[in-house]
Protein backbone atom coordinates (compact mmCIF):
# COMPACT_ATOMS: atom_id res chain seq x y z
CA UNK A 1 0.00 0.00 0.00
CA UNK A 2 1.20 3.73 -0.67
CA UNK A 3 3.00 4.71 2.52
CA UNK A 4 3.08 8.67 1.97
CA UNK A 5 6.56 8.82 1.88
CA UNK A 6 8.74 10.64 -0.11
CA UNK A 7 12.12 11.71 -1.06
CA UNK A 8 13.14 15.27 -2.05
CA UNK A 9 16.38 16.57 -3.08
CA UNK A 10 18.12 19.84 -4.65
CA UNK A 11 20.01 19.11 -7.63
CA UNK A 12 23.57 20.63 -8.78
CA UNK A 13 21.72 21.42 -11.91
CA UNK A 14 19.09 23.57 -9.73
CA UNK A 15 16.09 21.14 -10.33
CA UNK A 16 14.26 20.08 -7.43
CA UNK A 17 13.68 16.18 -8.05
CA UNK A 18 10.79 14.60 -5.71
CA UNK A 19 9.91 11.08 -5.85
CA UNK A 20 7.76 8.54 -4.34
CA UNK A 21 8.34 4.55 -4.45
CA UNK A 22 5.67 2.52 -4.43
CA UNK A 23 7.40 -0.88 -5.16
CA UNK A 24 3.94 -2.75 -5.43
CA UNK A 25 3.66 -1.32 -8.84
CA UNK A 26 5.49 -1.88 -12.05
CA UNK A 27 4.49 1.26 -14.11
CA UNK A 28 6.04 5.03 -13.13
CA UNK A 29 4.57 8.15 -13.77
CA UNK A 30 6.92 10.92 -14.26
CA UNK A 31 6.58 14.63 -14.54
CA UNK A 32 7.97 18.29 -15.81
CA UNK A 33 6.66 20.92 -13.57
CA UNK A 34 7.71 24.31 -15.86
CA UNK A 35 7.51 27.83 -13.76
CA UNK A 36 5.21 29.67 -16.56
CA UNK A 37 1.81 29.79 -17.02
CA UNK A 38 -0.49 32.49 -18.49
CA UNK A 39 0.14 35.48 -16.09
CA UNK A 40 3.83 34.93 -16.83
CA UNK A 41 3.10 36.65 -20.31
CA UNK A 42 3.37 40.00 -21.96
CA UNK A 43 -0.26 41.58 -23.49
CA UNK A 44 0.84 40.56 -26.67
CA UNK A 45 1.81 36.94 -26.08
CA UNK A 46 -1.24 36.13 -24.13
CA UNK A 47 -1.71 32.64 -24.86
CA UNK A 48 1.85 31.86 -25.56
CA UNK A 49 2.04 29.68 -22.62
CA UNK A 50 -0.58 26.91 -24.37
CA UNK A 51 0.47 27.05 -27.41
CA UNK A 52 4.11 26.28 -26.79
CA UNK A 53 2.62 23.46 -24.65
CA UNK A 54 1.12 22.17 -27.94
CA UNK A 55 4.06 23.02 -30.14
CA UNK A 56 6.29 20.72 -27.82
CA UNK A 57 4.74 17.77 -28.95
CA UNK A 58 5.12 18.56 -32.87
CA UNK A 59 9.01 17.47 -32.41
CA UNK A 60 12.66 17.61 -31.34
CA UNK A 61 16.20 17.88 -32.34
CA UNK A 62 15.81 13.83 -32.62
CA UNK A 63 12.47 12.87 -32.49
CA UNK A 64 10.06 13.64 -34.87
CA UNK A 65 6.13 13.88 -33.99
CA UNK A 66 5.08 10.56 -35.35
CA UNK A 67 8.06 9.12 -33.62
CA UNK A 68 7.40 11.05 -30.45
CA UNK A 69 3.85 8.92 -30.38
CA UNK A 70 5.50 5.91 -31.78
CA UNK A 71 7.70 5.71 -29.21
CA UNK A 72 4.98 6.26 -26.25
CA UNK A 73 2.65 3.84 -27.39
CA UNK A 74 5.50 1.11 -27.91
CA UNK A 75 6.02 1.63 -24.39
CA UNK A 76 2.36 0.89 -23.52
CA UNK A 77 2.03 4.12 -22.04
CA UNK A 78 0.86 8.02 -22.49
CA UNK A 79 2.00 11.12 -22.68
CA UNK A 80 0.43 14.58 -21.67
CA UNK A 81 0.32 18.12 -20.85
CA UNK A 82 -1.56 20.48 -19.69
CA UNK A 83 -1.24 24.53 -18.73
CA UNK A 84 -2.31 26.75 -15.92
CA UNK A 85 -2.30 30.37 -14.91
CA UNK A 86 0.99 29.58 -12.92
CA UNK A 87 2.83 26.80 -14.35
CA UNK A 88 3.00 24.05 -17.30
CA UNK A 89 3.17 19.94 -16.52
CA UNK A 90 4.16 17.32 -18.99
CA UNK A 91 3.81 14.00 -17.91
CA UNK A 92 4.36 10.06 -19.03
CA UNK A 93 3.29 7.20 -17.57
CA UNK A 94 4.72 3.83 -18.66
CA UNK A 95 6.48 0.85 -17.39
CA UNK A 96 9.36 1.03 -14.77
CA UNK A 97 12.29 -0.67 -17.08
CA UNK A 98 11.48 1.95 -19.89
CA UNK A 99 12.33 4.84 -17.61
CA UNK A 100 15.74 5.62 -19.89
CA UNK A 101 13.64 5.83 -23.22
CA UNK A 102 10.97 7.92 -21.89
CA UNK A 103 13.47 10.08 -20.07
CA UNK A 104 15.31 10.61 -23.16
CA UNK A 105 12.36 11.62 -25.41
CA UNK A 106 10.70 14.17 -22.86
CA UNK A 107 13.90 15.68 -22.11
CA UNK A 108 14.33 16.27 -25.97
CA UNK A 109 10.80 17.65 -26.11
CA UNK A 110 11.33 20.18 -23.49
CA UNK A 111 15.01 21.40 -24.17
CA UNK A 112 15.04 21.12 -27.84
CA UNK A 113 11.48 21.84 -30.01
CA UNK A 114 11.67 22.78 -33.48
CA UNK A 115 8.57 24.23 -33.25
CA UNK A 116 7.92 22.38 -36.64
CA UNK A 117 4.34 23.18 -38.06
CA UNK A 118 3.90 26.06 -35.82
CA UNK A 119 0.89 27.41 -38.42
CA UNK A 120 -0.72 24.25 -38.52
CA UNK A 121 -0.73 24.05 -34.83
CA UNK A 122 -1.65 27.90 -34.13
CA UNK A 123 -4.74 26.88 -36.20
CA UNK A 124 -5.38 24.16 -34.15
CA UNK A 125 -5.26 26.51 -30.72
CA UNK A 126 -7.82 29.02 -32.69
CA UNK A 127 -10.13 25.83 -33.01
CA UNK A 128 -9.91 25.10 -29.37
CA UNK A 129 -10.48 28.87 -28.71
CA UNK A 130 -13.51 28.67 -30.76
CA UNK A 131 -14.65 25.47 -28.83
CA UNK A 132 -14.47 27.26 -25.68
CA UNK A 133 -16.25 30.58 -27.03
CA UNK A 134 -19.10 27.74 -28.22
CA UNK A 135 -19.04 26.67 -23.97
CA UNK A 136 -20.61 29.44 -21.88
CA UNK A 137 -20.20 26.53 -18.98
CA UNK A 138 -16.60 27.00 -19.50
CA UNK A 139 -16.28 30.60 -20.78
CA UNK A 140 -17.87 31.88 -18.25
CA UNK A 141 -15.18 31.14 -15.69
CA UNK A 142 -12.40 33.33 -17.85
CA UNK A 143 -14.92 35.71 -17.77
CA UNK A 144 -15.45 35.86 -14.18
CA UNK A 145 -11.39 35.90 -13.39
CA UNK A 146 -11.44 38.99 -15.81
CA UNK A 147 -13.55 41.12 -14.02
CA UNK A 148 -12.46 40.30 -10.39
CA UNK A 149 -8.85 39.63 -11.24
CA UNK A 150 -8.54 43.09 -13.67
CA UNK A 151 -5.37 44.50 -14.65
CA UNK A 152 -3.64 41.45 -13.53
CA UNK A 153 -2.39 38.88 -15.80
CA UNK A 154 -3.78 36.53 -13.80
CA UNK A 155 -6.82 37.47 -15.82
CA UNK A 156 -5.20 36.24 -19.11
CA UNK A 157 -7.74 33.25 -20.66
CA UNK A 158 -5.11 30.39 -20.69
CA UNK A 159 -5.82 29.80 -24.30
CA UNK A 160 -5.14 33.26 -25.65
CA UNK A 161 -6.90 34.96 -27.88
CA UNK A 162 -7.68 35.19 -31.50
CA UNK A 163 -5.65 38.24 -31.98
CA UNK A 164 -2.97 37.40 -30.34
CA UNK A 165 -2.59 33.48 -31.22
CA UNK A 166 -3.06 34.95 -34.46
CA UNK A 167 -0.52 37.20 -34.40
CA UNK A 168 2.46 35.60 -32.53
CA UNK A 169 5.61 35.38 -34.43
CA UNK A 170 7.66 31.97 -34.44
CA UNK A 171 10.74 34.00 -33.36
CA UNK A 172 8.54 35.42 -30.01
CA UNK A 173 7.65 32.11 -29.32
CA UNK A 174 11.06 30.68 -29.34
CA UNK A 175 12.34 33.75 -27.45
CA UNK A 176 9.39 33.47 -24.86
CA UNK A 177 10.35 28.99 -24.63
CA UNK A 178 13.85 30.54 -24.05
CA UNK A 179 13.03 32.44 -21.12
CA UNK A 180 10.60 30.16 -19.18
CA UNK A 181 11.23 26.59 -19.79
CA UNK A 182 14.47 26.43 -18.69
CA UNK A 183 15.84 22.76 -17.76
CA UNK A 184 17.03 23.98 -14.38
CA UNK A 185 13.81 25.64 -13.26
CA UNK A 186 11.59 22.64 -13.58
CA UNK A 187 10.78 20.36 -10.76
CA UNK A 188 10.78 16.50 -11.79
CA UNK A 189 8.39 14.32 -9.86
CA UNK A 190 7.89 10.46 -10.19
CA UNK A 191 5.83 7.90 -8.50
CA UNK A 192 5.21 4.29 -8.63
CA UNK A 193 7.97 1.49 -9.19
CA UNK A 194 11.15 4.66 -8.80
CA UNK A 195 14.57 4.20 -8.24
CA UNK A 196 15.63 8.27 -6.82
CA UNK A 197 18.81 7.94 -7.43
CA UNK A 198 18.70 6.39 -10.66
CA UNK A 199 16.24 9.32 -11.88
CA UNK A 200 18.71 11.61 -10.77
CA UNK A 201 21.56 10.04 -12.74
CA UNK A 202 19.59 10.43 -15.77
CA UNK A 203 18.54 13.78 -15.25
CA UNK A 204 22.03 15.20 -14.90
CA UNK A 205 23.63 13.02 -17.38
CA UNK A 206 20.75 14.72 -20.11
CA UNK A 207 20.95 18.01 -18.29
CA UNK A 208 24.18 19.60 -16.34
CA UNK A 209 23.45 23.47 -16.50
CA UNK A 210 22.32 25.36 -13.80
CA UNK A 211 18.85 27.35 -13.66
CA UNK A 212 19.53 30.74 -14.15
CA UNK A 213 16.22 30.97 -11.83
CA UNK A 214 12.31 31.66 -13.56
CA UNK A 215 11.74 35.85 -13.33
CA UNK A 216 10.31 37.09 -10.47
CA UNK A 217 6.50 37.75 -10.24
CA UNK A 218 4.89 40.92 -9.25
CA UNK A 219 2.76 40.33 -6.33
CA UNK A 220 -1.19 41.38 -6.83
CA UNK A 221 -3.63 41.93 -4.74
CA UNK A 222 -7.07 42.67 -6.30
CA UNK A 223 -9.33 45.41 -5.11
CA UNK A 224 -12.67 44.34 -3.94
CA UNK A 225 -15.71 45.61 -4.98
CA UNK A 226 -18.91 44.31 -6.55
CA UNK A 227 -19.36 44.21 -10.44
CA UNK A 228 -21.48 43.15 -13.54
CA UNK A 229 -21.04 41.78 -16.72
CA UNK A 230 -23.13 40.49 -19.57
CA UNK A 231 -21.91 38.91 -22.69
CA UNK A 232 -24.64 38.62 -25.48
CA UNK A 233 -24.47 34.94 -27.18
CA UNK A 234 -27.65 33.22 -28.85
CA UNK A 235 -28.00 30.51 -26.01
CA UNK A 236 -30.95 27.85 -24.72
CA UNK A 237 -29.48 28.94 -21.32
CA UNK A 238 -28.56 31.88 -18.99
CA UNK A 239 -25.29 30.66 -17.59
CA UNK A 240 -24.18 33.09 -14.37
CA UNK A 241 -20.87 33.30 -11.97
CA UNK A 242 -20.79 35.07 -8.84
CA UNK A 243 -17.64 35.46 -7.39
CA UNK A 244 -14.95 37.09 -5.65
CA UNK A 245 -11.45 37.58 -4.46
CA UNK A 246 -10.29 34.03 -2.58
CA UNK A 247 -7.58 32.95 -0.85
CA UNK A 248 -3.67 32.64 -1.65
CA UNK A 249 -2.40 29.28 -2.06
CA UNK A 250 -0.57 29.06 1.56
CA UNK A 251 -3.18 30.74 3.58
CA UNK A 252 -3.55 28.67 7.00
CA UNK A 253 -7.32 28.43 6.46
CA UNK A 254 -6.98 26.68 3.09
CA UNK A 255 -8.69 24.36 4.71
CA UNK A 256 -11.60 25.64 6.04
CA UNK A 257 -11.81 26.97 2.50
CA UNK A 258 -12.00 23.18 1.47
CA UNK A 259 -14.53 22.28 3.88
CA UNK A 260 -16.44 25.48 2.93
CA UNK A 261 -16.79 24.77 -0.54
CA UNK A 262 -17.53 20.81 -0.07
CA UNK A 263 -20.62 22.02 2.52
CA UNK A 264 -21.74 24.97 0.31
CA UNK A 265 -21.59 23.34 -3.35
CA UNK A 266 -18.95 20.38 -3.56
CA UNK A 267 -21.10 17.51 -3.52
CA UNK A 268 -24.81 16.01 -4.39
CA UNK A 269 -25.27 16.66 -0.71
CA UNK A 270 -24.41 20.28 -0.42
CA UNK A 271 -26.56 23.01 -0.03
CA UNK A 272 -26.33 24.65 -3.60
CA UNK A 273 -26.99 21.00 -4.77
CA UNK A 274 -30.18 20.38 -2.83
CA UNK A 275 -31.14 23.70 -2.59
CA UNK A 276 -31.60 24.41 -6.47
CA UNK A 277 -31.76 21.64 -8.10
CA UNK A 278 -32.98 18.31 -6.03
CA UNK A 279 -35.57 20.46 -3.93
CA UNK A 280 -36.91 22.94 -6.84
CA UNK A 281 -35.29 21.26 -10.24
CA UNK A 282 -34.72 24.95 -11.48
CA UNK A 283 -31.00 24.24 -12.66
CA UNK A 284 -29.26 21.06 -14.03
CA UNK A 285 -25.77 21.78 -13.23
CA UNK A 286 -24.41 24.00 -10.04
CA UNK A 287 -21.47 24.27 -8.02
CA UNK A 288 -19.26 26.33 -6.10
CA UNK A 289 -15.11 26.60 -6.37
CA UNK A 290 -11.86 27.98 -5.49
CA UNK A 291 -8.81 28.33 -6.91
CA UNK A 292 -5.51 29.74 -5.12
CA UNK A 293 -3.02 31.22 -6.81
CA UNK A 294 0.56 32.65 -5.49
CA UNK A 295 -0.39 35.58 -3.84
CA UNK A 296 -4.45 35.91 -4.21
CA UNK A 297 -7.60 33.66 -5.56
CA UNK A 298 -10.73 33.46 -6.61
CA UNK A 299 -13.84 31.81 -5.16
CA UNK A 300 -17.25 31.33 -6.55
CA UNK A 301 -20.18 29.94 -8.06
CA UNK A 302 -21.71 28.37 -11.23
CA UNK A 303 -25.58 27.79 -12.39
CA UNK A 304 -26.96 27.35 -15.76
CA UNK A 305 -30.65 27.67 -16.24
CA UNK A 306 -33.17 28.75 -18.53
CA UNK A 307 -33.89 32.26 -18.68
CA UNK A 308 -37.55 32.54 -17.44
CA UNK A 309 -35.89 30.76 -14.18
CA UNK A 310 -33.29 33.07 -13.59
CA UNK A 311 -35.19 35.10 -10.94
CA UNK A 312 -35.77 31.94 -8.78
CA UNK A 313 -32.77 30.78 -9.06
CA UNK A 314 -30.96 34.18 -7.55
CA UNK A 315 -33.40 34.10 -4.77
CA UNK A 316 -32.68 30.38 -3.86
CA UNK A 317 -28.52 31.19 -4.46
CA UNK A 318 -29.31 34.26 -2.11
CA UNK A 319 -31.15 32.61 0.61
CA UNK A 320 -28.38 30.14 0.62
CA UNK A 321 -25.39 32.63 0.64
CA UNK A 322 -26.75 34.61 3.65
CA UNK A 323 -27.50 31.35 5.36
CA UNK A 324 -23.76 30.45 4.62
CA UNK A 325 -22.57 33.80 6.37
CA UNK A 326 -24.31 34.01 9.29
CA UNK A 327 -25.11 30.39 10.47
CA UNK A 328 -23.15 28.08 11.74
CA UNK A 329 -22.81 24.76 10.15
CA UNK A 330 -24.88 22.27 12.25
CA UNK A 331 -22.57 19.17 13.47
CA UNK A 332 -23.86 16.49 11.29
CA UNK A 333 -23.80 18.40 7.75
CA UNK A 334 -20.52 19.74 9.02
CA UNK A 335 -19.00 15.69 9.33
CA UNK A 336 -20.50 14.96 6.24
CA UNK A 337 -18.57 17.43 4.13
CA UNK A 338 -15.40 16.33 6.04
CA UNK A 339 -15.90 13.01 5.89
CA UNK A 340 -16.25 13.89 1.55
CA UNK A 341 -13.13 16.06 1.87
CA UNK A 342 -11.43 13.03 3.28
CA UNK A 343 -13.12 10.05 0.85
CA UNK A 344 -12.25 12.67 -2.20
CA UNK A 345 -8.14 12.71 -1.31
CA UNK A 346 -8.08 8.89 -0.16
CA UNK A 347 -9.41 8.00 -3.59
CA UNK A 348 -7.74 10.68 -5.49
CA UNK A 349 -4.24 9.54 -4.83
CA UNK A 350 -4.84 5.79 -5.76
CA UNK A 351 -3.15 6.48 -8.73
CA UNK A 352 0.55 7.24 -10.15
CA UNK A 353 -0.23 10.02 -11.37
CA UNK A 354 -2.09 11.92 -8.89
CA UNK A 355 0.38 10.98 -6.36
CA UNK A 356 2.87 12.98 -8.95
CA UNK A 357 0.82 15.38 -9.23
CA UNK A 358 0.63 15.77 -5.59
CA UNK A 359 4.21 15.94 -5.05
CA UNK A 360 5.16 18.28 -8.37
CA UNK A 361 2.22 20.82 -7.45
CA UNK A 362 3.36 20.51 -4.16
CA UNK A 363 7.22 21.45 -4.58
CA UNK A 364 6.73 23.94 -7.82
CA UNK A 365 4.24 26.01 -5.69
CA UNK A 366 6.51 25.73 -1.86
CA UNK A 367 3.19 23.93 -0.20
CA UNK A 368 3.75 21.61 2.13
CA UNK A 369 3.25 17.99 1.37
CA UNK A 370 1.09 16.50 4.37
CA UNK A 371 0.24 12.87 4.79
CA UNK A 372 -2.93 11.56 4.28
CA UNK A 373 -3.41 11.38 8.14
CA UNK A 374 -2.03 15.02 8.61
CA UNK A 375 -4.56 16.27 6.35
CA UNK A 376 -7.15 14.56 7.86
CA UNK A 377 -6.26 16.04 11.03
CA UNK A 378 -6.21 19.41 9.28
CA UNK A 379 -9.94 19.37 7.80
CA UNK A 380 -10.98 17.36 11.05
CA UNK A 381 -9.97 20.30 12.77
CA UNK A 382 -11.81 22.71 11.06
CA UNK A 383 -15.30 23.94 13.19
CA UNK A 384 -18.27 25.29 12.13
CA UNK A 385 -18.04 29.04 13.40
CA UNK A 386 -14.47 28.71 11.54
CA UNK A 387 -16.33 28.09 8.28
CA UNK A 388 -19.01 30.87 8.62
CA UNK A 389 -16.42 33.68 9.61
CA UNK A 390 -14.15 32.30 6.11
CA UNK A 391 -17.90 32.61 4.31
CA UNK A 392 -18.26 36.00 5.52
CA UNK A 393 -15.22 37.00 3.91
CA UNK A 394 -14.83 35.09 1.11
CA UNK A 395 -18.92 35.33 0.24
CA UNK A 396 -19.06 38.98 1.79
CA UNK A 397 -21.99 40.43 -1.20
CA UNK A 398 -19.60 43.79 -0.64
CA UNK A 399 -16.83 42.15 -2.83
CA UNK A 400 -19.16 39.57 -5.01
CA UNK A 401 -19.30 40.34 -8.93
CA UNK A 402 -21.70 38.43 -11.04
CA UNK A 403 -21.23 37.51 -14.61
CA UNK A 404 -23.61 36.08 -17.04
CA UNK A 405 -23.97 34.73 -20.51
CA UNK A 406 -26.83 34.44 -22.78
CA UNK A 407 -29.47 35.92 -25.16
CA UNK A 408 -31.36 37.80 -23.40
CA UNK A 409 -29.77 41.08 -21.76
CA UNK A 410 -32.98 42.83 -20.31
CA UNK A 411 -33.65 39.65 -17.87
CA UNK A 412 -30.32 39.66 -16.58
CA UNK A 413 -30.57 43.42 -15.65
CA UNK A 414 -33.93 42.75 -14.07
CA UNK A 415 -32.41 39.89 -12.18
CA UNK A 416 -29.37 41.30 -11.48
CA UNK A 417 -29.75 45.09 -11.25
CA UNK A 418 -26.03 46.99 -10.87
CA UNK A 419 -25.29 47.60 -7.21
CA UNK A 420 -27.92 45.25 -6.05
CA UNK A 421 -26.59 41.58 -7.19
CA UNK A 422 -30.24 40.62 -6.83
CA UNK A 423 -30.90 39.35 -3.60
CA UNK A 424 -27.62 38.90 -2.30
CA UNK A 425 -27.58 42.23 -0.55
Amino acid sequence: MPTDEYRLEQLSNGQRLVTEKLDHLRSVCMGFWIPAGSRDEPTELVGATHFIEHLLFKGSARYTAEEVAQVFDMLGGELNASTSREYVVVYGRFLDDQLPVAMDVMTDMLLTPTFTDLDREREVVLEEIAMVDDSPQDLIHDVLAEVVLDGHPLAHPILGTRESISGVSEEEIRAYHNTRFQFGDMVVAAAGNIDHDRLRGLLLESHETVSRGDPARAPFIPETGPRRRFLNKETEQMHVCIGGVGLARDDERRYQLSVLDSLFGGSLSSRLFQEVREKRGLVYSVYSFSSMYWETGLTGLYFGCRPERLGAVMETVGRELGRLVSEPAPVEELRRAKEHLKGRMILGLESTSSRMSRLGRGVLTDIEILSLDELAERIESVTGEQVMELAAEVYSPAGLSVVGIGGDEDRFTEAVPEGCLGGLD
